[in-house]
């Protein structure tokens, strides 16, 4: 072959390998629309517990934002290899993934973080669906989950975990799934400081801030009292996820106080400190136990300057099959 078709061979090859990259990584998002429904108490946490805002340990006062997460599929030698890229909304599918290291080989050791190795947390990129699950690891390291999305379109899968190691640090890794069907976006939420589900009422108390930590504090009710016997779930009271609208980045948000620390106490108050890493609108999902089931409340909230828009996200013709 003359070096004139090698060069117009090899260009059709790089062409076709970036077509079929963009076809499987253009679908991608969020979870939420059915998460207010209870769930068995069966989750772990990904969160560890944090000073308060008024204990010291750098979480008063203005100070550089924790790294967020979720925005690549590859960091630190990791790389989030999600086999099951696509699935068929409104049908229950086996969603698995695995995790390798630097040189390609599965990972098999992590260190358990409140009773897991890894969470995995899965949302719509319309932040209407959100599901915090918890997958099961086979002896060569694949993880597996069943899943049923109730609506076509784009998902984001983050993977929460830490390998084992002595200098290894938590990661969290994001990869695009997406749900064939008809796609109908959704307008994101309105703001709000109450949310309901499944009977109990959840208000919030403070808001997040671009660059500077701020305690947000969740009171749990349910039909106008409040509930004083909330239960340890994934080690402690209540956990707290927050995604920015947009990119879906996702923030790690510490518990305050733990279930046995003789200062916690089981309700109708849960407390976090967050940092939001810029401006714009945030969606917080709490999962909280309560008489054995799990139950998430989300809100839509605005962290300074000028929020994201709530009309229905833009998304590519790849977000819909």
């Amino acid at each position: 072959m003359n070096t004139g078709l090698r060069i117009a061979a090899f260009a059709a090859a790089l062409a076709a390998t970036f077509a079929a990259a963009y076809a499987v990584g253009d679908g991608v998002g969020p979870v939420i629309k059915d998460a207010g429904e209870s769930t068995p108490a069966r989750h772990d946490s990904h969160s560890e517990t944090s000073p308060k805002p008024d204990e010291g340990g750098g979480h008063a006062g203005r100070h550089e934002a924790a790294p967020v997460g979720g925005l690549q599929i590859s960091e630190d030698g990791y790389t989030l290899d999600l086999r099951t890229p696509t699935v068929t909304a409104g049908q229950r599918t086996e969603l698995r993934f695995v995790i390798r290291d630097e040189d390609g080989h599965a990972v098999t050791e992590y260190r358990r973080e409140h009773e897991k190795e890894l969470h995995l947390i899965l949302a719509s990129r319309d932040l209407v669906t959100y599901r915090h699950l918890h997958p099961t690891r086979a002896a060569d390291g694949t993880w597996s989950t069943s899943v049923d999305l109730p609506e076509a379109g784009g998902y984001r899968v983050f993977a929460d975990f830490t390998p084992a190691g002595k200098n290894t640090a938590n990661l969290t890794l994001g990869a695009d799934l997406a749900a064939s069907g008809t796609y109908k976006p959704e307008k994101l939420p309105p703001t709000g400081n109450t949310a309901e589900v499944n009977g109990y009422e959840v208000e919030l108390e403070g808001g997040l801030r671009p660059d500077a930590a701020g305690e947000l504090r969740l009171r749990v009710s349910r039909d106008g009292r409040p509930v004083t016997d909330l239960q340890p779930y994934l080690g402690a009271y209540g956990h707290l996820v927050a995604l920015r609208s947009g990119d879906l980045a996702y923030l790690h948000v510490h518990p305050n106080g733990e279930p046995g620390d003789d200062e916690t106490r089981p309700g109708p108050d849960i407390s976090f400190t967050a940092t939001a890493p810029s401006a714009g609108t945030y969606r917080l999902f709490l999962d909280f136990q309560h008489e054995g089931k799990v139950h998430t409340a989300a809100f839509t909230v605005r962290a300074g300057g000028t929020a994201a828009s709530e009309e229905p996200h833009e998304t590519s013709p790849g977000h819909a099959h």
